[in-house]
């Protein structure tokens, strides 16, 4: 259709978007239909209709980023060529494409063509570009630019300083989508290379405030994001701190509700009693007010009583105020800053307690939006019959819920009680608050909801309401993962309702998969959504609480959960196949018999997922799948022979993804753990490849997040270390820092860790001596105050 120009635009422009919603199969075609799906997409985007250079270029990007620009060079060479020599319309349309490729796939841009590197007369064509007659092509630049500062890109930090001079130049653009991408930049900029804006802080500060007034709400909200780096970035502190008298009114100022905002309000909630539609569930986008909130909560996370030192007096002014939309505002400052500045709040607590008690019977409901009183008080708002009180109830139920955890559990029934009420009365707009307060609680009380009363009370109004949702309704995966918290909680006590649970996700699971392999084969049927994802999420929960017990339900003549599994595990969408490895991972943990059978079918697909450098989309489906592995390797057991095919494919991978230089943080970490893991089953086999690794080990882990997780990995590196000290002691360093950062080791590896440190130290106390004066000296003070070495 690109090449018929007499036939009408909107059908050459729908086959457009039809070969963009199947370019992912793109590497399926064969050679021929290849060549000619490339030169007809880039003739298309020469065609004088508008309406198919858009299609094109839509299609263009999703191609490009399946193919990779290593595989297509001469695209990038149209792309930029079009930007150095053509004007108008296509230039326009090059820029753009450019700019969703920077931002869908920057990484991939870096290639060699004609034996140069793309990026090196790519970004010096965007900074030219920055100062273009066309404000659009201006913002496009400069967006582009700001992605390849998100990535630490070489090219672009050769070139970093004319990069800030075109910011500065473009400060005060006229255009607001300019000024946009100039405030995102410098928020880029901020966390990625702040050394470069130290000279220039005190004109970017001013610059940020001008910015976070702007009455263009983009540009304002990409302001309030760049405080909300600046605060998160201690090594910043002290130059963010001379500037907190001036930041700070100007973000009070923007959390009082704006015109836009109280004629959206009018727009949508005339009359509070009004029931809603099925399609308020969606959650709304943020608000200045939001980002406002966000950043003042991180300034006060970061400066605490300094903070409150600056804020208290215009704070009271507001909470004082006759104007109840100053007084709101001041309302919602307060929640926002309390946790961070909570010890520093208390010596005026008995001012501002009975003040916001007091906001509670204000005339305008908006003021009970924050804060509420007592835990009665709050179940009453949850059920009450205007939906912003119990949107309000349920919020700070929430919020209580997660501050008092276990405590809460005498008050359950009563708890229990209201909010089944609650699933009756509350509005379809806030029903995702109410299954997130539900789902909190449930965490948060835990075995206690296993009381017999308690789970009778919950279960059938959850199991009714589970009878009645529809596959396609917007509250679906909110109320799933809500059952799935409150399985784990009841645990064996669940089983009655296992049932009619394990059923329903295995109907829509198999329905959907079902309804996907049919699309493949008749395009014009509607694509299925990746909603019933939830479903495996809810399985998880309750492998998780029942384990064992749910036995007649896997191996059942009706169910076929491994071959949906098998399915998953391979299938294309990146969402579904980390959802199917999680689930091999949950069923390891709690029902490993159930799955061992399956284990060899399962190792080979899951080894395949192994690659050190996924595409983006894919990588928590390969976190999910080395996780599952190390999972699998614990169940096995002690020198299992059925295990033991697997740990030289496995072990050869993971270890591959470890000395990565472009290996996901995440995957570095689940690669790591199991490894770990691994080694602690069978170490005389993991052992001689103990010098590959080590370092990288120790540096994958480094920032520690104490869970039975990384203990049994520690555990299994320091039966390696045991086994081949030899093959360890360049790597001692990054060892000893890992060590220290460790708080509450289990017994079993601080005594570890006590056996490893003591054996190095006798073994050979001078090459002991001569490592241990090049520790960090937080890292000697540690490990002698905890293991006397």
């Amino acid at each position: 259709m690109s090449s018929m120009p007499k036939e009408d635009d909107r059908i050459r422009a729908i086959a457009g978007h039809l070969l963009k919603d199947v370019a992912r199969r793109i590497l399926d075609a064969s050679p021929e239909v290849l060549k000619f799906a490339k030169s007809a997409i880039l003739a298309a985007l020469s065609d004088p209709s508008i309406m198919i250079r858009n299609a094109a270029s839509g299609v263009l990007v999703e191609v490009l980023g399946k193919l990779e620009p290593r595989n297509w060079p001469e695209c990038l060479q149209q792309l930029v060529h079009t930007l150095e020599v053509v004007d108008g319309d296509q230039q326009e349309v090059a820029l753009d494409i450019l700019k969703r490729a920077c931002s869908n796939y920057p990484e991939k841009l870096l290639v060699q063509i004609d034996g140069s590197w793309s990026l090196e007369y790519m970004i010096p064509t965007f900074i030219v570009l920055s100062e273009h007659p066309n404000a659009k092509m201006r913002a496009h630049a400069i967006a582009c630019l700001s992605n390849f500062v998100r990535i630490g890109c070489n090219s672009l930090f050769e070139r970093i300083d004319a990069f800030i001079a075109c910011l500065f130049e473009r400060a005060s653009d006229e255009d607001p989508a300019v000024r946009e991408h100039v405030c995102r930049a410098l928020g880029v900029l901020i966390a990625s290379r702040p050394e470069k804006l130290m000279p220039e802080m005190v004109n970017v500060a001013e610059y940020m405030l001008y910015f976070t007034k702007d009455k263009h709400k983009n540009v304002a909200l990409e302001a309030c994001d760049f405080w909300i780096t600046f605060a998160e970035t201690p090594d910043l502190t002290p130059n963010l701190r001379p500037l907190l008298t001036k930041v700070t009114p100007a973000l009070l100022d923007c959390m009082v509700y704006s015109e836009d905002d109280m004629l959206w309000k009018e727009c949508h909630d005339e009359d509070p009693a009004v029931r809603d539609k099925n399609t308020d569930i969606r959650r709304r986008l943020w608000s200045l007010r939001q980002y406002a909130e966000a950043a003042l909560d991180a300034l006060a996370v970061r400066f605490g009583a300094d903070l409150l030192n600056v804020v208290l007096e215009p704070l009271k002014m507001k909470l004082w105020s006759e104007d109840w939309l100053q007084c709101e505002s001041g309302i919602f400052a307060l929640g926002a800053i309390a946790p961070g500045c909570i010890d520093a709040i208390k010596p005026h607590l008995p001012t501002l307690f009975p003040y916001v008690l007091g906001a509670l019977n204000h005339p305008e409901e908006h003021t009970d939006l924050i804060f509420v009183p007592t835990l009665h008080g709050l179940l009453r708002m949850a059920i009450d019959d205007n939906k912003h009180v119990q949107k309000a109830g349920c919020s700070a139920l929430a919020a209580l819920e997660e501050e008092a955890g276990p405590d809460l559990a005498p008050y359950l029934e009563l708890m229990l009680r209201n909010l089944v009420v609650a699933f009756e009365t509350c509005q379809k707009s806030n029903m995702y608050i109410l299954y997130d307060a539900v789902k909190i609680l449930a965490d948060a009380v835990g075995s206690a909801l296993q009381n017999p009363t308690y789970v009778r009370i919950l279960m059938s109004t959850l199991i009714k309401r589970l009878s009645k949702l529809k596959k396609n309704d917007d509250e679906l995966v909110l109320f799933l993962q809500c059952l799935a918290s409150v399985t784990i909680a009841m645990g064996p006590a669940v089983l009655p309702y296992s049932i009619a649970i394990f059923d329903w996700c295995h109907t829509v699971v198999h329905a959907s998969l079902a309804q996907y392999e049919a699309c493949q084969q008749i395009p014009k049927m509607d694509k299925p959504d990746c909603s019933f994802l939830a479903a495996f999420d809810l399985l998880c929960g309750l492998m998780q609480g029942l384990g064992m017990k749910l036995e007649q339900h896997i191996v059942g003549s009706q169910s076929k959960i491994f071959e949906l599994l098998t399915i998953c595990m391979k299938h294309p969408h990146a969402a579904v196949r980390q959802s199917g490895y999680a689930l091999v991972g949950c069923m390891s943990m709690n029902c490993f018999p159930l799955l061992q059978p399956q284990v060899p079918s399962i190792m080979r697909l899951l080894t395949a997922q192994l690659d050190a450098d996924p595409e983006i989309e894919f990588t928590s489906a390969y976190d999910n799948a080395a996780w599952a592995a190390g999972e699998i390797a614990l169940q096995f057991g002690h020198d299992e022979n059925d295990f033991r095919q697997w740990i030289h494919p496995l072990v050869s991978r993971l270890i591959v993804i470890l000395l990565h230089p472009k290996a996901p943080p995440s995957l570095l970490e689940d690669a790591a753990v199991s490894i770990g893991r691994i080694g602690l089953m069978h170490p005389a086999l993991v052992a001689p490849l103990l010098p590959e690794f080590a370092q990288a080990w120790c540096q994958a882990l480094d920032e520690i997040r104490e869970s039975e997780e990384q203990d049994s990995a520690f555990r299994g590196l320091c039966t390696l270390v045991k086994m081949n000290p030899a093959g360890f002691m360049k790597s001692l360093l990054w060892f000893c820092n890992a060590i220290v950062r460790w708080t509450q080791p289990s017994p079993e590896l601080k005594d570890m860790f006590q056996q490893l440190l003591n054996g190095f130290k006798q073994h050979d106390p001078v090459g002991w001596a001569a490592q241990f004066v090049q520790f960090p000296p937080a890292t000697q003070e540690a490990l002698a105050a905890h293991y006397g070495v």
